[in-house]
């Protein structure tokens, strides 16, 4: 009987037991079979992607952007790789960490000069955290990340050590004194200058990787994930000559110190290719101090004054109204017309054409102009118009003004604005265009196209090479333009240019003196300029310089404050080699050698070794290195002070030599 009992009492636990599975099971189908009709309504794809989009992200991965380089190879901005390091501290194990993390830290100080205990109680903090992307450092270049990626633990990489590297870009200038006006920038502060110009080569193509949240606000490349790798931009080389703009920088630099003007600023052309060699605004931070932060030459349109003389009597010549017989009556130098009152600033009496260009003259220009063009002065303003000067310069730099000329549709022409604009007011140009006009007589009549770029490359390969593009074929007639060279060439030998005058180089050009804001009280405000080109009969360049608001009582005439800066330039730049100075140039003695060097000591290049030139008197010894071939960077006059490469060093004729020179 108690068998019995025990057995009854065993067999319902038993069936307690199978119920209470079977209610398990039951309950646990019903689920099953719930979420199997919850699945078949609900769309997948949203939950996976609301996973993933909360979780992971497609990051960008920049592309390095392309160099810019000088014409001659010298690097003006580049992208320079800057690495940025983090820490997984979850990965290291304890007996790791226990053992290396007192020489980490003692690694750390000797690199940052920060206590060990500032890093060890920040990486025992964030080891109790189980930190995953710590930040230690921003910003190191390549040789403190090559260091610091061997210090003990780091060293073990990124599974067993917790280094995690993220490598960035970063623009650099190459040199301070071809800054954000010039070279400018193409990022989040803004587009400007020769980057932004160029940016469509310089860019490349971004690529992408996989990064996962660690927390909040922190993400972390997933190695495992293969990224789309970025393709680099392609190298640019501009025109500017390094050489060429440091001598039109230090120049300016200069005279605006001399004058304490307000800003100034210089171009230089090559007359047979429009290739723009230099490109120099400088302003006024404090007394003394100038810096390259605004293109004044390409943004800035102003009243050029008298450099645009130039432009009217060319208009005239063209049109056979004057030639080198024409005289004119300026009288005393006053001339009243239209009810404007006309001026200049020096003389009077009768002038030939060729004078009133040489002194500069506002009254002989007023009268010859509205002599010929009074009646019709859409004849003369054609010419303006077939010489591209209504017209907004097409040029790949950003933010060029467009010229502004009255003409007699205008409310505010009147029957003297013709003779104000004869002498270079009632006008707007941007210091491009004025360049590229005088550039246009230097070249025999022939405009070409401002060009900023010499040539694109991609790995080593040429992909584009620019040429000379032509604006206007024919300027005027082959007699109207000789007849306008003679005259710049006079008003630099005898005229109002005549105090930069030199038998050494002959130079042809105009000089502008232009008040402006005239109609404001207060004191009076110019801008001095100097337009022109060299040698004059055979012209290589063209050079525009302008100096604005120097102080009125140290002078503001642009044959003293702007001439000056271009005879500097132009001596410089075209007299530097003597030896290599063109055959024409020697004919009739119109440079004078005997002027130009010293007594000479001969140098070679024995074995292909650089001699001593230390101590030499470096235009007696930049040509010779450059006639054997060599290429040659100089700074400063006088004798050597350094030399670069070192005496006895095995040179090749592509390595450059760097000289400095006494100043």
């Amino acid at each position: 009987m108690q068998k019995q009992n025990d057995f009854d009492i065993k067999r319902r636990k038993t069936l307690r037991w199978g119920y209470l599975f079977a209610l398990i099971a039951s309950i646990i189908f019903v689920l099953f079979l719930t979420r199997i009709v919850v699945l078949q309504n609900t769309n997948v794809e949203a939950i996976k992607q609301d996973y993933i989009s909360k979780n992971y992200r497609e990051a960008t991965l920049k592309a390095a952007r392309g160099n810019l380089y000088a014409a001659d190879g010298s690097i003006l901005a580049t992208t320079v790789m800057r690495y940025d390091i983090y820490i997984d501290f979850k990965v290291i194990k304890d007996t790791v960490y226990t053992n290396n993390i007192g020489a980490l830290t003692d690694s750390l100080n000797a690199m940052f000069e920060k206590p060990r205990n500032h890093y060890r109680q920040i990486f025992d903090e964030q080891r109790k955290k189980k930190n995953q992307y710590y930040s230690l450092v921003k910003g190191l270049d390549f040789d403190q990340y090559d260091r610091i990626r061997n210090f003990p633990i780091l060293k073990r990489g990124k599974n067993k050590g917790g280094f995690i590297v993220d490598r960035n870009y970063k623009r650099e200038l190459a040199t301070a004194e071809i800054g954000s006006g010039t070279i400018g920038m193409d990022d989040e502060r803004g587009k400007s200058g020769l980057e932004a110009a160029f940016s469509k080569y310089l860019s490349g193509e971004d690529g992408t990787r996989l990064e996962q949240r660690v927390n909040s606000s922190q993400w972390k490349p997933i190695d495992y994930w293969k990224a789309k790798e970025p393709v680099d931009g392609k190298d640019v080389y501009t025109t500017l000559d390094l050489r060429i703009q440091d001598i039109a920088h230090s120049a300016l630099e200069k005279q605006l110190i001399n004058f304490d003007a307000v800003h100034g600023c210089v171009v230089v052309m090559e007359v047979s290719t429009g290739k723009v060699k230099a490109m120099v605004n400088l302003r006024r931070t404090e007394p003394g101090i100038y810096v390259d932060a605004y293109n004044y030459i390409l943004k800035d349109g102003i009243e050029p004054g008298s450099t645009f003389k130039t432009v009217s009597l060319l208009a005239a010549m063209d049109d056979g109204f004057i030639n080198e017989k024409t005289t004119v009556n300026v009288g005393g130098g006053v001339w009243n017309y239209a009810g404007q009152r006309i001026s200049d600033g020096h003389g009077g009496g009768t002038y030939e054409i060729s004078d009133v260009l040489a002194k500069s003259s506002n009254v002989g220009t007023a009268k010859l102009i509205t002599q010929y063009y009074a009646s019709k002065p859409q004849v003369f303003l054609d010419h303006l118009k077939r010489w591209k000067m209504f017209e907004k310069m097409d040029i790949e730099l950003p933010g060029i003004t467009k010229p502004f000329v009255y003409t007699p549709e205008h409310k505010r022409w009147n029957a003297a604005t013709l003779a104000s604009i004869s002498y270079g007011y009632s006008t707007n140009f941007n210091l491009m265009q004025l360049t590229t006009f005088y550039n246009g007589i230097a070249n025999k009549g022939k405009m070409l196209k401002p060009l900023f770029i010499e040539k694109i490359m991609k790995d080593g390969k040429v992909e584009y090479e620019a040429k000379p593009q032509i604006l206007v074929n024919k300027m005027a007639s082959a007699e109207a333009i000789n007849m306008m060279t003679h005259a710049l060439t006079k008003a630099v030998e005898k005229g109002t240019g005549k105090s930069i005058f030199t038998p050494n180089l002959k130079m042809a050009g105009k000089t502008g003196t232009a008040r402006f804001e005239y109609w404001l009280p207060g004191k009076m405000k110019y801008r001095s300029s100097f337009a022109g080109f060299y040698p004059a009969d055979n012209p290589k360049y063209t050079c525009y310089v302008m100096v604005s608001e120097p102080d009125v009582a140290k002078g503001f005439y642009g044959a003293t404050v702007a001439a000056p800066v271009f005879k500097e330039i132009a001596g410089k730049t075209f007299l530097k080699t003597p030896q290599n100075v063109e055959q024409s140039m020697l004919v009739d003695k119109k440079v004078d050698l005997s002027k130009m060097t010293e007594p000479n000591v001969k140098i070679a290049v024995n074995d292909g070794k650089m001699p001593n030139v230390t101590g030499l008197i470096g235009k007696n010894i930049i040509p010779q290195l450059e006639n054997a071939g060599y290429r040659v960077d100089y700074k400063g006059v006088g004798k050597i002070r350094d030399q670069f490469p070192v005496e006895g060093t095995v040179i090749g004729k592509n390595q450059r030599i760097y000289l400095t020179l006494q100043n």
